[in-house]
């Protein structure tokens, strides 16, 4: 009489349609691809923008080497600046993505991170498949279970959580961490007895299996954590090892050699050469460091600065709870939960002390289940599933180090993988013990369908910053960095009256965002509001000293009020924190100007220029002053200059030709290059006295006339 196995059971449990593997993997990536298609045609949003568009790593003139030496944002690694994000090969891909694209076109980036969301899924049904799978009564065939790994891999490509990964730009890190670190979980079950049946390959695979758990780390730190699953795996699954058995062995100093035949199946050399592969890996990782772990501030992750232990302990654990929550109900979805959006638990008698309690009590629970229950199958899936949900989380909660950010929604892409494998063992001991096939069937469909229109819903918010922005609002509306946001994204369109009430309320929400009243103080120096304006720049400088970009504006606000001798200390300032910075040299040349110290606003102009070639304003000025100065050879030698830098700014070209027509140098001012250049010139003047166009053959001679004679 043939006994049903236990994943040949768990199989039967679940009311879902028998499919080959081709069929069903190709389902498993068709509802991937469903899920977030029309995210491919996004902008860039949020993080793309330090990550893609200002980072040099991604240009040509920057060496690829360079990559090795740079964080995830382009700066370098021995720097206190620098973020501490080592992710070369990510951001290799983004120069690969930018170089065949010739330039930024978001395109070819968001097509990038979906084919390897289908891709990740598709493979996670062989990952699900190991998982579930259960061993004959001679231990050496794996019987797969694939109605349990088709359902937990169709929960994971359709998973709601996943949105930022796959529809940011940025979340191509976790997506390619995922892939090696399935790759690796895959080799590394080529070594495993039961499993491979050429034992002398199985030391390759071991190696090469830690060879992918370091690229899946050069792609994001979270992927070293695979060797972690590939010890649980093999110790707990393979070979079967049962800690209560051990401890209570040991107990009664039982050291027969029958209790340690685990050993014989080469598991000491396999986790030997794992450790030893970690310990290499975080060594290296550890000299490329430089100078320490970054430093974050109060505001990205509170908890970590709070002043008692127990409040710090608390507040993890509740972080932890939300995590679980946006795994079991990921309804509300948020770009960034730092600035307030969370509050912190300071009293045992917060109600919100009730989420980290009912956490640990279904964790215990499987924990229990686990370790105690008589069924070997179930203490392998709850085993693999706790291992997969809590492993790959580990470098992101706060235990081993401070991280920067309250909750991330994109850290849980691998920990969902224990959450599918938990839900769907949970799905078919419901079947089994209600035994509806039809209700059982619908609901699943129904999870299912839920989960997609979500997704597709949640990548359509992802095409944008304003339709991001504003999607936060209804999830964190006391997270100030949600408000400043929105505000920059309605400054940028030029809706300067809206933008103000959000950067206000951005300030209310946290009194100490230097950001938000730089911001808000430029729109009011635009404003001509400059007292309000000068008090809110003078508080951020206050709070954040070496904030250049506010000592330069409030320099520009005191240079209104006619305090010049304030408004140069405060370029100065800015100066001294920020070397590089042409726009403050520009500013304080035109502070120069005011007060007649030609020689100084020339110098200030030329520093700007020399750091910023294409600075136009600064050109310009310089010519315009020379030329007023009568220093028409020198303003000559300027505009030149200037002309071979940028030869088709108007401006630069009509000041050019106002200063040869004054030395008389007609027929160079004439030339039809210059004369092209300054029709266009023309014709803006044309539009702004009110001519809709410059067929007014009379007014254009006139403007020429008027120039050079």
């Amino acid at each position: 009489m043939h006994t049903m196995a236990p994943a040949e059971a768990l199989g039967q449990d679940i009311p879902l349609f028998n499919l080959s593997t081709f069929w069903a993997k190709f389902l498993i990536g068709l509802l991937s691809l469903v899920c977030f298609a029309n995210s491919y045609n996004g902008n860039f949003v949020f993080d793309d923008s330090e990550a893609i568009i200002n980072n040099k790593d991604l240009r040509e003139e920057t060496s690829i080497g360079d990559l090795w030496m740079h964080d995830f944002w382009g700066t370098k690694l021995s720097t206190n600046a620098s973020h501490k994000s080592y992710r070369p090969l990510t951001v290799l891909t983004f120069r690969i993505n930018y170089s065949l694209a010739g330039g930024l076109h978001p395109i070819g980036f968001h097509v990038g991170n979906i084919i390897l969301h289908c891709v990740v899924s598709v493979l996670m049904f062989d990952v699900f498949s190991l998982l579930f799978g259960g061993t004959s009564d001679k231990g050496k065939k794996i019987i797969y279970a694939p109605k349990a790994a088709l359902l937990s891999a169709l929960l994971f490509a359709v998973h709601p959580v996943h949105t930022e990964c796959v529809a940011g730009i940025v979340g191509r890190a976790d997506l390619l961490c995922a892939f090696f670190v399935v790759l690796s979980f895959l080799g590394y079950c080529k070594a495993l007895p039961g499993i491979n049946k050429e034992e002398c390959t199985s030391v390759f695979w071991v190696l090469f299996s830690v060879f992918l758990g370091a690229i899946a780390m050069l792609c994001k730190e979270q992927g070293i954590t695979v060797l972690g699953l590939n010890a649980v795996f093999d110790v707990f699954v393979i070979c079967k090892l049962n800690l209560l058995e051990c401890i209570q062995k040991v107990l009664h100093r039982d050291r027969t050699p029958e209790n340690l035949s685990f050993l014989k199946k080469g598991l000491f050399s396999r986790i030997s050469i794992l450790a030893a592969g970690g310990i290499c890996m975080l060594y290296v990782r550890w000299r490329i460091m430089g100078t320490g772990p970054p430093a974050f501030t109060d505001v990205d992750n509170p908890a970590s600065f709070a002043g008692n232990p127990l409040v710090r302990v608390i507040n993890y654990n509740y972080y932890y709870s939300l995590n679980g929550w946006l795994l079991l109900c990921p309804w509300w979805l948020c770009f960034d939960w730092s600035m307030g959006c969370i509050p912190l638990i300071k009293s045992l008698s917060d109600s919100r002390i009730m989420a980290p309690a009912a956490l640990w009590f279904c964790l215990f629970g499987l924990m229990y289940q686990a370790l105690f229950s008589s069924n070997g199958q179930t203490r392998r899936i709850l085993t693999m599933g706790l291992g997969f949900l809590t492993i790959p989380y580990l470098p992101a909660s706060n235990l081993f180090f401070r991280v920067g950010f309250v909750i991330a929604e994109r850290v849980l892409y691998l920990p969902s993988v224990g959450y599918c494998m938990l839900l769907t063992y949970g799905y078919s001991k419901i079947c089994r013990q209600f035994r509806k096939k039809k209700l059982g069937t619908a609901a699943v469909l129904g999870l299912l369908s839920i989960n997609v229109v979500r997704c597709v819903y949640r990548s359509n918010q992802w095409k944008s910053e304003e339709l991001l922005f504003q999607s936060a609002l209804f999830v964190c509306p006391l997270n100030a960095k949600v408000h400043y946001n929105v505000g920059k994204n309605l400054a940028d369109q030029g809706l300067q009256t809206d933008a103000i009430k959000y950067y206000r309320e951005a300030v209310r929400l946290n009194p100490k965002y230097v950001h938000a009243m730089n911001n808000l103080g430029n729109i009011l120096k635009e404003k001509d509001e400059l007292h309000e304006a000068e008090q809110l720049l003078s508080r951020a400088v206050a709070i954040q000293p070496d904030f250049s970009a506010a000592w330069m504006n409030l320099g520009i606000v005191q240079n209104s009020l006619k305090r010049f001798e304030e408004a140069e200390k405060s370029y100065l300032t800015a100066i001294k924190y920020r070397k590089k910075y042409p726009d403050c040299y520009y500013n304080l040349g035109r502070l120069y100007a005011d007060l007649n110290r030609h020689m100084d606003a020339l110098n200030a102009w030329r520093n700007a220029t020399f750091l910023k070639p294409e600075h136009s304003l600064a050109w310009n000025n310089m010519i315009i002053l020379l030329d007023n100065t009568g220093n028409l050879a020198q303003a000559e030698a300027i505009g030149r200059e200037a002309l071979k830098l940028l030869p088709h700014d108007h401006s630069i070209t009509f000041s050019l030709a106002n200063v040869l027509g004054k030395a008389q140098k007609y027929k160079i001012a004439f030339t039809p290059y210059v004369v092209m250049n300054l029709y266009q010139k023309t014709k803006q003047k044309c539009m702004q006295y009110g001519y809709n166009s410059v067929k007014n053959l009379n007014y254009f001679e006139t403007c020429l006339l008027y120039t050079f004679f």
